[in-house]
């Protein structure tokens, strides 16, 4: 199950990648808006689902609270991705792209956040059981 997390942490970071090459692709692609972006839409909601399955699966093996925690919060980001585009699409141009820029410093804090979960994951040894919480002195 280790193995398994860091493998799909490592997805998570290769789709994220992709989300940035999809995103810049659709910038400068001459279709309307809505056509342009569509392969980024789609990836992005299917990125909310590969940081959610990560998040199970760290929670269901011996993965440190912490580690857990990061996982989570990326899928969070996920979400708050499609609440900035939203919020966006609420004010005029000149505004709604101000709140957009968000959108990208969002999706570069998810991207900072899965290389620490990846590295994290292939960092902690196949073989070795988490160390138990310390016992409380009394």
């Amino acid at each position: 199950m280790r193995k398994m997390f860091a493998v799909l942490a490592t997805m998570l970071v290769i789709v994220l990648v992709a989300q940035f090459f999809l995103a810049a692709s659709g910038a400068f692609d001459p279709a309307p808006r809505e056509e342009a972006f569509r392969a980024h839409r789609a990836l992005g909601y299917a990125t909310v689902l590969v940081a959610l399955v990560l998040t199970i699966v760290a929670a269901s093996t011996r993965t440190p609270g912490r580690l857990v925690g990061l996982t989570a919060l990326i899928a969070g980001l996920g979400v708050v991705q499609g609440l900035i585009r939203a919020v966006a699409a609420a004010f005029d141009d000149r505004a709604g792209m101000l709140v957009f820029g968000l959108h990208a410093v969002n999706a570069l804090v998810m991207f900072g956040l899965a290389l620490t979960v990846a590295r994290r994951a292939w960092a902690r040894p196949a073989g070795v059981a988490d160390p138990a919480p310390a016992a409380r002195v009394s």
